[in-house]
């Protein structure tokens, strides 16, 4: 079986596909799958993989691998130095390595803060529940459902088609800030039951640093005393932001007490606090970019109609229409 062999771990690096796990919110799972789902779909188009194939997340860099066979390699993400045996190699670009070769992925300076290796045939971990994502919060999937140490060994899938020689075009490339702006709707707690339409102004009219405290669980922001439309949570508890439990939709903006959390796909699936508003799909990616300090958020409101619009357009420039030969 083909299969690469892991140098260096990098403070984070874990096995993820897309979706993930979704439709598992009732048993207790969040979907798991990559922050930025635009890099690892990319980075598996580039060699030839089906946009579900499982690649490594890397988050911030200093990462290494051995390949035990030949193989398609992609790296889509944040932008750092990348070699295989000590010769450089582009970012959103795909090439072929002989076996043995060293690939190495820098530290990110910034913009973005996160790597995605795809590698052509996709890691073969076991499927759970139809997916290999790995989920932190539960430790499970992935490989042992952890992150990846040195000296873990990943068996590859066989290779499809041809992924040796194609780049992303620049124009197609997303942009990388450290000023973000995200879409998303409202609710489902909102003005006027749970906040202000003041409070919504703030929540949509401001930039909103990014906490250090920050990882796929959950993208802290700077706190914020909002002025609330109720004096408490009745029976759900003394402050108004808390609520009877119900079930939190990935990418919430969840707010507790005056901490506004935006919810990763490892986050928890159900709480008692209030989600002022949703980050769309086709935005989601950007918080798998943010940078812990120094990056902000602002949000803008969007309807579903635009949601949707907007997802469509996501999926169309993943595709061969921004693709050209290297």
């Amino acid at each position: 079986m083909r299969s690469v062999e892991v140098i260096e771990p990098g403070i984070q690096t874990t096995i993820q596909d897309y979706p993930g796990r979704r439709g598992m919110l009732a048993q207790g799972f969040f979907p798991a799958g990559p922050m930025d789902h635009f890099a690892l779909r990319a980075a598996n188009l580039l060699v030839g993989n089906p946009e579900s194939a499982a690649a490594l997340e890397v988050t911030l860099g200093n990462f290494a691998l051995r390949l035990d066979d030949d193989a398609a390699i992609a790296v889509c993400g944040a932008d750092a130095d990348l070699t295989a045996d000590n010769a450089p190699f582009a970012t959103w670009e795909s090439r072929r390595f002989a076996a043995g070769t060293v690939i190495r992925i820098g530290v990110a300076p910034g913009p973005g803060f996160r790597f995605y290796l795809a590698v052509d045939g996709g890691f073969d971990v076991p499927l759970l529940f139809g997916s290999r994502a790995t989920y932190t919060m539960g430790a499970l999937g992935g490989l042992d459902g952890r992150p990846l140490q040195a000296g873990d060994r990943l068996p590859l899938g066989e290779p499809g088609s041809d992924g040796d020689g194609r780049r992303f075009r620049a124009g197609a490339r997303p942009p990388y800030s450290r000023v973000w702006e995200v879409r998303a709707m409202r609710g489902p707690q909102a003005a006027p039951d749970y906040l202000t339409e003041n409070d919504m102004q703030t929540l949509f009219g401001r930039d909103w640093p990014i906490d250090r405290n920050s990882n796929r669980t959950g993208v802290r922001l700077e706190s914020h005393r909002f002025e609330w439309a109720r004096q408490g949570g009745g029976i759900a508890g003394g402050h108004p932001s808390n609520i009877l439990d119900n079930s939190y939709p990935v990418g919430a903006i969840n707010v507790n007490g005056d901490l506004p959390v935006i919810l990763g796909p490892d986050g928890p699936t159900a709480g008692g606090f209030v989600v002022a508003a949703t980050v769309i799909h086709a935005d989601f990616w950007k918080i798998g970019q943010f940078r812990p300090v120094g990056d902000s958020v602002r949000f803008r409101e969007a309807s579903i109609e635009e949601a949707i619009e907007a997802d469509r357009e996501l999926d169309a420039a993943l595709g061969a229409v921004s693709l050209e030969a290297v």
